[in-house]
């Protein structure tokens, strides 16, 4: 899934996958309305501290997908 030609198509999926989730999750259990900014700032923090302490896993995302303005802003309309 590292592979160049799937990051146009990993990062929103898994941005809506995950936040959609954790939305639903917060929404039933806790009627909290900011799961999905929670889950979107979970993935933004993780893939900083994977470029900070330079893991493999998600430091070849382009830094264009992982921006916090390409994250948040659908999580705050989710």
């Amino acid at each position: 899934w590292k592979d160049r030609r799937m990051w146009p198509t990993v990062v929103p999926i898994l941005g809506v996958t995950f936040c959609a989730a954790s939305q639903a999750f917060f929404w039933v259990n806790f009627r909290l309305p900011f799961g999905a900014v929670f889950a979107a700032l979970g993935l933004l923090i993780g893939e900083w501290i994977n470029r900070y302490v330079n893991f493999w896993g998600w430091t070849y995302f382009p830094i264009s997908l992982v921006f916090p303005s390409a994250l948040i802003v659908p999580a705050i309309w989710l």
